[in-house]
């Protein structure tokens, strides 16, 4: 996480500089308000992130309910003892706004060969995730009752321990009710600099 700091009273405006500040040499210092989200999202792309599938079935979605993905890179593990892992999810979005009532949802760990799978469900404006499950090899988890990917390299289900609301984003911390290694062992997907990965 980043802290800015200043020598100005936390909220005020009036202190902050009418011109970009400069440090010997030229070099631009960044202003007090913080970094722009183009220096934010061009310093957190260099740091290489597994990609995952969260789902979750809606039960209130249709008259059989409706299962729902989103892809992921925000990931990871919270504590062992319990078993706790953690997604970031934005802020009124449709994983939101259904973890917010379904306090069930899966994990799949997508394998270097699927990310077809990852790019599907990062879309923006799709009308209905029912289409972008159709051929995609999936079982429903015993626990949660939300898909399981076929071929990830490992899944797990959870119930949501905990929200914490973060800026545009929520945390939702899930304690791991069922953890497996379906599949042989194959190398994971990566998300770095904007694009799709794999290791080597």
């Amino acid at each position: 996480m980043f802290t800015k700091t200043s020598a100005a009273t936390p909220g005020d405006r009036s202190a902050a500089p009418a011109t970009p500040l400069s440090a010997p040499g030229g070099t631009a210092i960044p202003h007090p308000g913080g970094v722009s989200d183009d220096e934010f999202r061009a310093a957190l792309s260099r740091l290489a992130a597994g990609v995952v599938l969260i789902t979750a079935h809606d039960p209130e979605d249709g008259p059989r309910g409706e299962d729902v993905g989103m892809t992921a890179t925000a990931f990871m593990s919270v504590s062992l003892e319990p078993p706790l892992v953690m997604v970031s999810v934005r802020n009124d979005s449709r994983m939101d706004d259904l973890l917010e009532r379904q306090p069930l949802w899966a994990v799949s760990v997508l394998s270097e060969g699927q990310r077809h799978i990852a790019g599907r469900f990062a879309m923006k404006n799709r009308i209905s995730d029912r289409l972008l499950f159709q051929d995609i090899p999936t079982e429903q988890g015993e626990a949660t009752g939300a898909p399981l990917i076929g071929g990830a390299l490992a899944r797990l289900e959870c119930r949501t321990e905990q929200r914490v609301v973060a800026g545009d984003h929520t945390l939702v911390i899930g304690r791991v009710l069922t953890a497996g290694i379906p599949g042989e062992d194959r190398g994971p997907l990566m998300y770095f600099r904007g694009k799709y990965r794999h290791l080597g």
